[in-house]
C-alpha cells in the first residue's frame, strides 16, 4: 500500500515515529510524508523551521514549497507536489490539517485531475461546536463530499463532523503515540534528592502549561484541604503566566512549602520527572460560549501527558473535560471539572490506599501499551485504511 501523509506536524523528526512504524508493518507498504519547506510555528518572532529531506527504508519525508508559513488552514503547496504525486501514485492520501484546510482541497483536486483514485482522508483535533459562513462553509462541504474516511483525535470531534453532515467512516485515535522506550518506569532517586523529595512523601504531579484552563487553581484548592496526616509534595513541571497567581494562592492556603517548581524542561527529560510522581493530575477545565457557537474557548483535545504517565506506570487522575475520560477509561480516576472536593477525594484515595495506587498504575501501563504506543496506533491506522478498500 502506498500512503501519502501531508502535515506540518512532521517537520519534527520525533513526531514521525508512528508513520515510520506504519511503513514497517507489512512488506510493500510505503509511506511518504509531505511537510512544508518553511514553517514558522510561533510566528515571525519565533523563527523559521526548514525541515530536512530524509528516508529510512520505505519511509520518506519530503519538504515541498508552500504558501502560508504559520496558518494550518491556509497552508497549501507548490508545483513539486504534482510531480511527487505523479511519481509516487499513492493509494491513500491523508491530510492532517482539519476539515476546512486548503491543503486538503488541493489534494482532492489533484487526486481527480491526475486520476490517482486514491482514498482521501483528513485528521482533525477540533472538538468545539462551530458555525461557518461562506466561503469557508463551502470549502468544508467540498472537503467532506470527497472524503473516504476521517481520523479524529477525540470523540467530540467525530460527533461534530456528524452534525456537519459527514456520514462516512470515522476512526477516533490520537495523531501521535507514546515512545515506550523513552517513557517507561525508571527510578529517579538522585533527582528526587536534588529536589528535596523524601522517600515517604506522596508526589502529586502536573506537567504542562501554567494557564487557567488547565485547572491548576482547582488542584490547588483540592490540595489545600488534604488532611494533615498525609505527607505530600506538589511537583509542577512546565511554564506559564499563571505561576505568580498560583504561588500566591498556595501561600495563602499555607501549602507553598509543599510546591516544587521545575520550568523549561526539554521533552526528552520529561520521563525523569514523571517517574518521581505517585500520581499525575490533569484537571483541565472547558471554556466556551456554546450558545453562540463562537470559536473562542477551549476543551481538552486529548491530554498526551496522560499516556506518557501511564507508560511510566504512574496512576493518573483527570477531569471530565473533553477527551480525558475516554483516554483514561477505567485505568485511572476521573472527577467533574472544577470540583475541588471531588478531586481531593480522588487524591486522598490514592494517598490512603497504596494497593489502589499500584493497581491503577498497572492498569494504566497496560492500556498505554495496548492502545497508545506508536506501533499500536500504526496498526489501528492501517486497519482503518483497510476498511475503506
Amino acid at each position: 500500500m502506498r500512503i501519502l501523509v501531508v502535515s506540518h506536524t512532521y517537520i519534527v523528526d520525533l513526531n514521525c515515529e508512528k508513520l515510520r512504524s506504519l511503513a514497517q508493518l507489512e512488506p510493500g507498504t510505503e509511506v511518504v510524508v509531505v511537510v512544508p519547506k518553511r514553517w514558522r510555528p510561533g510566528g515571525v518572532q519565533k523563527g523559521t523551521i526548514e525541515p530536512r529531506s530524509w528516508q529510512e527504508g520505505s519511509f520518506r519525508v519530503v519538504p515541498v514549497s508552500n504558501w502560508s508559513e504559520n496558518h494550518q488552514g491556509l497552508l497549501c503547496f507548490g508545483a513539486e507536489l504534482v510531480t511527487l504525486l505523479q511519481q509516487f501514485r499513492p493509494q491513500v492520501i491523508q491530510v492532517e490539517q482539519g476539515s476546512r484546510s486548503l491543503a486538503y482541497a488541493q489534494l482532492i483536486v489533484l487526486n481527480r485531475l491526475l486520476k490517482l483514485n486514491a482514498k482521501l482522508l483528513f485528521f482533525t483535533w477540533w472538538n468545539l461546536p462551530y458555525k461557518l459562513k461562506p466561503p469557508v462553509s463551502w470549502l468544508e462541504q467540498f472537503n467532506l463530499r470527497y472524503t473516504s474516511g476521517i481520523i479524529s483525535g477525540n470523540q467530540d470531534g467525530a460527533e461534530i463532523l456528524r452534525h456537519h453532515g459527514y456520514e462516512g467512516k470515522i476512526q477516533v485515535m490520537p495523531q501521535l503515540g507514546v515512545d515506550e522506550a523513552r517513557f517507561c518506569p525508571q527510578p529517579q532517586h538522585q533527582l528526587a534528592a536534588q529536589l528535596g523529595i523524601q522517600p515517604d512523601q506522596f508526589v502529586v504531579g502536573y506537567v504542562g502549561r501554567f494557564v487557567p484552563e488547565k485547572g491548576l487553581l482547582t488542584l490547588c484548592d483540592a490540595l489545600a484541604e488534604i488532611h494533615p496526616e498525609f505527607n505530600w509534595k506538589w511537583l509542577l513541571v512546565g511554564r506559564g503566566d499563571l505561576r505568580p497567581t498560583l504561588q500566591e494562592k498556595a501561600q495563602k492556603a499555607g501549602i507553598a512549602d509543599r510546591l516544587i517548581w521545575v520550568e523549561s524542561v526539554p521533552h526528552a527529560e520529561i520521563p525523569n520527572y514523571l517517574n518521581l510522581m505517585h500520581t499525575l493530575v490533569l484537571p483541565s477545565e472547558t471554556s466556551q460560549d456554546f450558545k453562540t457557537l463562537t470559536s473562542a474557548g477551549w476543551k481538552e483535545q486529548f491530554g498526551h501527558v496522560l499516556i506518557e504517565a501511564m507508560a511510566c506506570r504512574v496512576p493518573v487522575i483527570g477531569s471530565d473535560s473533553g477527551e480525558i475520560p475516554y483516554v483514561i477509561d477505567d485505568s485511572g480516576l476521573t472527577f467533574p471539572e472544577g470540583d475541588a472536593a471531588a478531586l481531593r477525594d480522588r487524591l486522598t484515595q490514592l494517598m490512603a490506599q497504596p494497593e489502589l495506587t499500584r493497581s491503577l498504575a498497572q492498569k494504566g501501563y497496560d492500556r498505554a501499551m495496548l492502545h497508545y504506543t506508536n506501533l499500536a496506533l500504526a496498526k489501528q491506522q492501517l486497519a482503518f485504511y483497510r476498511q475503506l478498500e
